[in-house]
């Protein structure tokens, strides 16, 4: 294809930001374009496999805290932890769904609820109801590291993931030059919390071809 059918194909806005990086050559636009695709694939694995265990190690801990196998629901309601969730209705709907369709258990909701479900779970508010405990899912974290900084960290990995999610360009700086640093710093951020988790990540990644520094690296060189 001729990067005027990329262009008519993805679109023209897409494609500026490629077309500028790569300094109007259009064959160097299209590979980074697909670079980018591809380093997005690989980042989506990554991300599946941490938000699996962290919403699994979250689970786990509230079950023990409150001593409630059905804790997400029963925190829905009024007085408790998550009455006041942002995403206190989408919840209740998934819920609600489970039960029409005769599906409903927690392990369900665990893994229907979205990612900033969990995140929301750091703030201020629903972690001091949650009797300020939280950090504990976290049993190899830096000493020091509290509730705010956590939760930000948390928050740039959401942010992240959904760049990735809605097709966005995650292989450009803020001036739109090509640059892998934040693809690098995210990746990193991603292994840390993992490893804060208490998994060793190369164990747990292991077998899935997933790792982007090749990607990471072929970017860097255009």
């Amino acid at each position: 294809m001729k990067y005027i059918e990329y262009e008519k194909a993805f679109s023209q806005a897409r494609m500026t930001k490629y077309i500028d990086a790569c300094g109007g050559v259009s064959t160097k636009a299209i590979t980074l374009y697909r670079y980018n695709i591809k380093l997005c694939q690989k980042f989506y694995g990554i991300l599946n496999i941490f938000e699996v265990v962290f919403r699994n190690a979250i689970n786990y801990h509230y079950i023990q805290v409150f001593e409630d196998d059905d804790w997400i629901k029963n925190q829905l309601q009024s007085g408790k932890m998550l009455e006041n969730a942002p995403q206190r209705n989408d919840v209740q709907k998934i819920i609600q769904t489970l039960k029409n369709n005769g599906h409903y258990t927690n392990d369900k909701v665990v893994s229907s609820v979205t990612f900033g479900f969990w995140t929301h779970l750091f703030t201020k508010h629903p972690f001091r109801l949650g009797g300020q405990n939280l950090l504990q899912i976290f049993p190899n974290k830096a000493k020091g590291l509290g509730q705010r900084a956590i939760f930000n960290e948390l928050m740039a990995i959401k942010t992240f993931r959904n760049r990735i999610a809605h097709h966005e360009a995650i292989c450009f700086n803020s001036n739109g030059q090509i640059d892998v640093s934040y693809v690098q710093d995210k990746y990193a951020l991603i292994l840390k919390y993992i490893s804060f988790l208490g998994y060793d990540s190369n164990q747990l990644l292991w077998g899935i071809d997933i790792l982007p520094d090749s990607t990471i690296a072929k970017i860097a060189m255009l």
